[in-house]
């Protein structure tokens, strides 16, 4: 397998990259906010039976598939297309059972699912489903997981994906042990923007000592106090004209990180992995700092892991 396209449709967007599996360069990308949540919505609307639910989804990724093809200088054939995260949900193109705890760190024993091309003029997609434990799930961290290609060496590892829901994976001895998920950027996003606290803080505009100060004083109350009590402290700091909007921001977010790595600072830290792009390395390897977990801290950027991760199941899968 020379090339694949990579397929990440998460619940409101969706990219498709084209890749040389050789050296895992993307050699060309599209981007929409065509996610499942809005396709399902579509497919529901259209008034299709379900037993024609594949083949729209299909459709969508077709239509992408054909734009990039049509974009190459060469022909490439009908190059397989694998695909993470809500695809395999109850609103994606095909259901799939979640694999459940524990799972190996080489993809070996994930649920996999192929979706063959009719009478061979349509790319085969191969369709990843996610993972879960007994109160907790992930779609596409998984794979992403697995190709960040976690030692044996390490007896136990956290890996930390942050974002709208950050997941918390540990690891031991290469396989899964658990999942934990934090609402932090859900949360932040509305507290921000659609809460009483939304007129009391404002994105940028500080200088970066003052940012760095403010955050981490919301780091540290967040790691340490009552969090119910702590984010109305954003509206007090404003209101009595202690910090600016700008301060109280990043207040906000050291508060919400702080509070998601409160579990972390209270335990026997696992070294730690952090899986995200290079903004949010930023301010949880400044969090991590600020607490105390920066020994044996390691990083991994999640787009290139994702890559890693889904050529890693079509090699265990035999594709």
């Amino acid at each position: 397998m020379k090339f694949f396209f990579s397929c990440d449709w998460g619940t409101s967007s969706f990219r498709l990259r084209f890749v040389d599996a050789e050296n895992e360069r993307v050699v060309s990308e599209i981007k929409t906010s065509q996610g499942i949540a809005l396709t399902f919505e579509s497919w529901k609307q259209s008034g299709h039976n379900e037993d024609e639910r594949i083949a729209f989804y299909q459709s969508y990724i077709l239509e992408h598939v054909n734009k990039i093809v049509s974009s190459l200088k060469e022909s490439v054939g009908k190059v397989p297309v694998i695909i993470s995260g809500m695809a395999s949900s109850s609103i994606g193109m095909l259901e799939l059972p979640y694999k459940k705890l524990p799972f190996r760190c080489d993809g070996s024993d994930l649920i996999v699912r192929t979706v063959p091309g009719e009478e061979d003029q349509q790319n085969k997609m191969i369709i990843i489903s996610g993972a879960r434990s007994a109160n907790d799930a992930m779609r596409g961290e998984e794979t992403i997981l697995i190709g960040c290609r976690p030692s044996m060496d390490d007896a136990a590892r956290l890996f930390i994906f942050p974002g709208t829901h950050s997941k918390h994976i540990l690891v031991k001895n290469n396989v899964v042990q658990n999942i934990t998920t934090y609402m932090t950027g859900e949360l932040f996003d509305l507290l921000s923007n659609k809460s009483i606290l939304s007129a009391s803080v404002k994105k940028n505009g500080s200088q970066q000592s003052t940012i760095h100060q403010h955050f981490a004083d919301g780091v540290t109350e967040g790691s340490t106090s009552n969090i119910l009590n702590s984010i109305f402290h954003v509206r007090t700091n404003h209101l009595f004209k202690k910090v600016t909007a700008e301060e109280n921001y990043h207040y906000l977010s050291g508060l919400m990180i702080g509070h998601e790595l409160k579990a972390v600072a209270g335990s026997k830290p696992n070294p730690i992995t952090l899986v995200c792009s290079e903004g949010l390395q930023i301010a949880y390897k400044e969090a991590l700092g600020i607490l105390g977990l920066s020994d044996g801290l390691q990083y991994q950027n999640a787009d290139a892991a994702l890559i890693r991760g889904q050529r890693k199941i079509m090699d265990q899968a035999g594709y």
